[in-house]
Protein backbone atom coordinates (compact mmCIF):
# COMPACT_ATOMS: atom_id res chain seq x y z
CA UNK A 1 0.00 0.00 0.00
CA UNK A 2 1.36 3.42 -0.88
CA UNK A 3 1.86 5.72 1.57
CA UNK A 4 -0.24 8.69 2.06
CA UNK A 5 1.19 11.97 1.07
CA UNK A 6 -0.91 14.40 2.25
CA UNK A 7 1.20 18.00 4.06
CA UNK A 8 -0.27 20.16 6.07
CA UNK A 9 1.54 23.41 6.48
CA UNK A 10 1.58 24.46 10.83
CA UNK A 11 -0.99 27.58 9.72
CA UNK A 12 -3.17 24.71 8.21
CA UNK A 13 -3.34 22.53 11.20
CA UNK A 14 -3.37 26.03 13.77
CA UNK A 15 -6.29 26.88 12.06
CA UNK A 16 -8.15 23.73 12.27
CA UNK A 17 -7.72 23.26 16.01
CA UNK A 18 -8.50 26.93 16.30
CA UNK A 19 -11.82 26.27 14.33
CA UNK A 20 -12.71 23.24 16.34
CA UNK A 21 -12.51 25.56 19.67
CA UNK A 22 -14.29 27.76 17.65
CA UNK A 23 -17.03 25.59 16.64
CA UNK A 24 -17.40 24.16 20.12
CA UNK A 25 -17.17 27.38 22.14
CA UNK A 26 -20.17 29.22 19.53
CA UNK A 27 -21.89 26.16 20.00
CA UNK A 28 -21.75 27.12 23.94
CA UNK A 29 -22.29 30.45 24.29
CA UNK A 30 -18.41 31.59 24.56
CA UNK A 31 -17.02 32.24 20.87
CA UNK A 32 -15.43 35.46 20.81
CA UNK A 33 -15.08 37.36 17.69
CA UNK A 34 -15.70 35.82 14.18
CA UNK A 35 -15.03 32.64 13.20
CA UNK A 36 -11.50 31.80 12.01
CA UNK A 37 -11.05 31.47 8.22
CA UNK A 38 -8.22 30.55 5.90
CA UNK A 39 -8.06 28.89 2.47
CA UNK A 40 -5.61 26.73 0.75
CA UNK A 41 -5.54 23.88 -1.84
CA UNK A 42 -5.30 20.97 0.66
CA UNK A 43 -8.72 22.79 3.48
CA UNK A 44 -10.36 22.29 0.22
CA UNK A 45 -9.55 18.93 -1.26
CA UNK A 46 -12.69 16.01 -0.08
CA UNK A 47 -11.12 14.02 2.55
CA UNK A 48 -12.57 11.88 5.25
CA UNK A 49 -11.68 13.68 8.75
CA UNK A 50 -12.16 12.21 12.38
CA UNK A 51 -12.34 14.74 15.87
CA UNK A 52 -11.48 13.75 19.03
CA UNK A 53 -11.68 15.25 22.37
CA UNK A 54 -9.93 14.44 25.30
CA UNK A 55 -9.95 16.15 28.91
CA UNK A 56 -7.56 15.01 31.48
CA UNK A 57 -5.82 12.64 29.11
CA UNK A 58 -9.23 11.01 28.55
CA UNK A 59 -11.39 10.53 25.57
CA UNK A 60 -14.12 13.19 25.68
CA UNK A 61 -15.54 12.46 22.18
CA UNK A 62 -14.61 11.21 19.02
CA UNK A 63 -16.58 11.56 15.83
CA UNK A 64 -15.44 11.63 11.80
CA UNK A 65 -16.88 10.94 8.58
CA UNK A 66 -13.95 8.31 6.83
CA UNK A 67 -14.77 9.32 3.36
CA UNK A 68 -15.21 12.97 2.55
CA UNK A 69 -17.96 14.51 1.53
CA UNK A 70 -17.20 18.33 1.24
CA UNK A 71 -14.23 20.33 1.65
CA UNK A 72 -11.71 18.98 4.35
CA UNK A 73 -12.54 22.62 6.24
CA UNK A 74 -16.40 21.52 6.29
CA UNK A 75 -15.60 18.17 7.16
CA UNK A 76 -13.52 19.15 10.60
CA UNK A 77 -16.26 21.77 11.45
CA UNK A 78 -18.89 19.37 11.13
CA UNK A 79 -17.02 16.72 13.54
CA UNK A 80 -16.07 19.17 15.42
CA UNK A 81 -19.84 20.10 17.01
CA UNK A 82 -20.62 16.18 16.81
CA UNK A 83 -17.21 15.21 18.75
CA UNK A 84 -18.49 17.84 21.38
CA UNK A 85 -22.31 17.03 21.50
CA UNK A 86 -23.28 14.29 19.64
CA UNK A 87 -21.17 11.22 20.78
CA UNK A 88 -23.41 8.79 22.24
CA UNK A 89 -20.92 7.46 24.07
CA UNK A 90 -20.80 11.09 26.30
CA UNK A 91 -23.10 13.76 27.60
CA UNK A 92 -22.61 16.48 25.54
CA UNK A 93 -19.84 18.79 26.43
CA UNK A 94 -19.90 21.75 29.30
CA UNK A 95 -18.54 25.28 29.41
CA UNK A 96 -16.80 24.14 32.22
CA UNK A 97 -14.63 21.42 30.20
CA UNK A 98 -13.80 24.08 27.22
CA UNK A 99 -10.34 24.72 28.74
CA UNK A 100 -9.06 21.31 29.62
CA UNK A 101 -9.95 20.20 26.00
CA UNK A 102 -7.36 18.66 24.01
CA UNK A 103 -8.05 18.57 20.76
CA UNK A 104 -6.59 15.92 17.59
CA UNK A 105 -7.28 15.67 14.06
CA UNK A 106 -6.86 12.93 12.16
CA UNK A 107 -7.06 13.59 8.10
CA UNK A 108 -8.00 10.02 6.25
CA UNK A 109 -6.17 8.71 3.46
CA UNK A 110 -8.15 6.51 0.74
CA UNK A 111 -9.72 3.35 2.22
CA UNK A 112 -9.43 0.34 0.51
CA UNK A 113 -9.82 -3.33 1.14
CA UNK A 114 -6.95 -4.97 3.21
CA UNK A 115 -5.28 -7.69 1.13
CA UNK A 116 -3.58 -9.59 4.33
CA UNK A 117 -3.79 -8.60 7.54
CA UNK A 118 -0.51 -9.49 8.46
CA UNK A 119 0.54 -6.17 6.16
CA UNK A 120 -1.25 -4.10 8.76
CA UNK A 121 1.49 -1.95 10.70
CA UNK A 122 0.65 -0.57 14.21
CA UNK A 123 0.55 3.37 13.71
CA UNK A 124 0.58 3.68 10.43
CA UNK A 125 -2.58 2.21 9.66
CA UNK A 126 -6.58 2.45 11.06
CA UNK A 127 -8.60 -0.14 10.64
CA UNK A 128 -12.47 -0.71 9.45
CA UNK A 129 -14.07 -4.37 9.75
CA UNK A 130 -17.34 -4.52 8.27
CA UNK A 131 -19.93 -7.94 8.33
CA UNK A 132 -23.38 -7.51 7.46
CA UNK A 133 -24.91 -4.62 9.90
CA UNK A 134 -21.89 -4.66 12.09
CA UNK A 135 -19.30 -2.17 11.51
CA UNK A 136 -16.53 -0.93 13.28
CA UNK A 137 -13.37 1.40 12.83
CA UNK A 138 -9.91 2.48 15.29
CA UNK A 139 -7.81 5.10 13.91
CA UNK A 140 -4.29 4.41 13.70
CA UNK A 141 -3.00 5.96 16.68
CA UNK A 142 -5.22 3.75 18.82
CA UNK A 143 -3.60 0.42 18.57
CA UNK A 144 -0.24 2.51 19.93
CA UNK A 145 -2.07 4.60 22.63
CA UNK A 146 -2.77 1.13 24.63
CA UNK A 147 0.27 -0.86 22.84
CA UNK A 148 -1.76 -3.26 21.25
CA UNK A 149 -0.39 -5.61 18.56
CA UNK A 150 -1.87 -6.93 15.31
CA UNK A 151 -3.77 -9.20 16.18
CA UNK A 152 -5.44 -7.08 19.60
CA UNK A 153 -6.03 -4.09 16.76
CA UNK A 154 -7.79 -6.26 14.70
CA UNK A 155 -9.88 -8.21 17.69
CA UNK A 156 -10.15 -4.55 19.25
CA UNK A 157 -11.79 -3.55 15.94
CA UNK A 158 -14.36 -6.26 15.70
CA UNK A 159 -15.32 -5.78 19.54
CA UNK A 160 -15.63 -2.00 18.22
CA UNK A 161 -18.39 -3.65 15.49
CA UNK A 162 -19.52 -5.60 17.59
CA UNK A 163 -18.53 -8.79 16.59
CA UNK A 164 -16.53 -11.40 18.84
CA UNK A 165 -12.95 -11.36 19.05
CA UNK A 166 -11.07 -13.29 15.99
CA UNK A 167 -14.02 -12.30 14.00
CA UNK A 168 -11.45 -10.73 11.50
CA UNK A 169 -10.39 -14.17 10.31
CA UNK A 170 -13.79 -15.65 9.06
CA UNK A 171 -14.07 -15.24 5.48
CA UNK A 172 -17.69 -13.11 5.46
CA UNK A 173 -15.55 -10.71 7.53
CA UNK A 174 -14.49 -7.37 4.99
CA UNK A 175 -11.30 -5.72 6.99
CA UNK A 176 -10.39 -2.39 5.43
CA UNK A 177 -7.31 -0.52 5.95
CA UNK A 178 -6.33 3.44 5.69
CA UNK A 179 -3.23 5.81 6.77
CA UNK A 180 -3.97 9.20 8.30
CA UNK A 181 -2.51 12.43 9.14
CA UNK A 182 -2.71 13.01 12.66
CA UNK A 183 -2.29 16.16 14.26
Amino acid sequence: MNAFQLVLTDEEKRFCKDLIRYVIAHHLGQAEGPKPALSSETLNMELGAFVTLKRQGRLRGCIGNVVGNGPLVSTIERMAGAAAFEDPRFPPLTSEELDDLDIEVSVLGPITPCPDPELIEIGRHGLYIRKSLHSGLLLPQVATEWGWGRETFLDQTCVKAGLPKGSWRKSKVEIWWFEAVIF
